[in-house]
């Protein structure tokens, strides 16, 4: 094991909304192994695109730029090529009211729409041209959901997403007793998929979308979990795929949360230290440790060869070799 300490690159010094410099960033690069030199190459650098976040969340690329969600501030944030700061796209985000937490988990749907986990709405929400947004899911059996936290789109236009507690308002009680892993279908029909995890969070599919990840936070069991998709979208077979809870110490911060799959079936999930790059056979290749608790990742760009990372307060990016479904 060796360390491959990377020079930084600080893109912006302000954010759009705040008027306080940027705070020093420290980051490295982690080879492990050395299948990690043909996903990322020996001289790439973790840039610095903006910070002063409360908590950022939830990136996707969309018409040319980035969109990610400040949860805590209740906003959609976007950033293009060439900006020199961060700007406001939707606010609220994820609660309408103002007084509850805003979108958190981001996709976009094969028509191009921005589909959002709302915590305060409690549901998975579709934003309308006209900035309206149409509910796509927001009961199962009757029963109001924790706060939808993340998502993923499969080909068929099925919606699987995770329900963990942590958007509920204080005081506020879960209606359902599980943490669910859901699945909406584009005829609006309501699963259930997983009920027997405690604090889901991130949520990917495999290339040939018959593997369902979850990248699970349990502060006490922090770890991603594969599943054997059916044809029906029902899950079967849950194993660990990998246990990142003996990576965790004081200056490797944060929990396994948000991921991604590259084209050749690697998982890019966050974890301890910053973001850990998984071999699809479950081996620890390497890891961009960013020094924050971080949060989500999202491939991007042209050719999706960009990792976007937003971790806590900053919003960060890395050249791949690898490319993002």
């Amino acid at each position: 094991m060796f360390l491959r300490a990377l020079s930084l690159l600080l893109v912006t010094t302000l954010a759009a909304f705040t008027a306080e410099p940027v705070p020093t960033f420290h980051g490295s690069i982690e080879k492990l192994d050395p299948a990690l030199d043909g996903l990322i190459a020996p001289d790439a650098k973790i840039e610095v695109l903006a910070s002063g976040f409360n908590w950022s969340e939830g990136p996707v690329w969309r018409d040319g730029g980035l969109v990610f969600s400040d949860v805590p501030e209740n906003t959609v944030f976007g950033w293009k090529e060439g900006d020199t700061a961060a700007k406001v796209v939707l606010k609220p985000s994820g609660s309408l009211s103002g007084d509850g937490q805003g979108s958190n988990g981001l996709q976009v749907d094969a028509q191009g729409n921005l589909i959002l986990c709302q915590h305060g709405e409690r549901r998975i929400a579709r934003l309308e041209k006209d900035g309206t947004f149409t509910s796509l899911a927001d009961h199962y059996e009757g029963k109001r959901f924790n706060s939808p936290n993340d998502l993923v789109i499969a080909k068929s236009g099925a919606i699987f997403f995770t329900d963990p507690p942590y958007g509920l308002k204080k005081g506020e009680a879960p209606e359902l007793k599980q943490h669910g892993i859901y699945s909406v279908t584009p005829a609006g029909k309501v699963s259930l998929v997983i009920s027997d995890i405690r604090f889901p969070n991130g949520i990917a599919l495999s290339p040939d979308q018959k593997t369902l990840y979850i990248a699970v936070s349990d502060p006490k069991d922090t770890r991603v979990m594969a599943y054997d998709l059916q044809e029906d979208g029902t899950a079967k077979n849950g194993r660990v795929f990998f246990n990142a809870q003996p990576l965790k110490s004081p200056a490797r911060k944060g929990g396994c949360d948000g991921m991604k799959v590259d084209t050749h079936g690697n998982i890019w999930t966050t974890g301890p230290g910053g973001v850990l790059i998984i071999g699809k056979d479950g081996k620890h290749l390497g890891s961009i440790l960013t020094g924050q608790a971080t949060a989500n990742c999202a491939f991007g760009g042209a050719d999706r060869s960009t990792l976007y990372i937003t971790a806590d307060m900053f919003l960060l990016r890395v050249k791949t070799l690898a490319k993002g479904l």
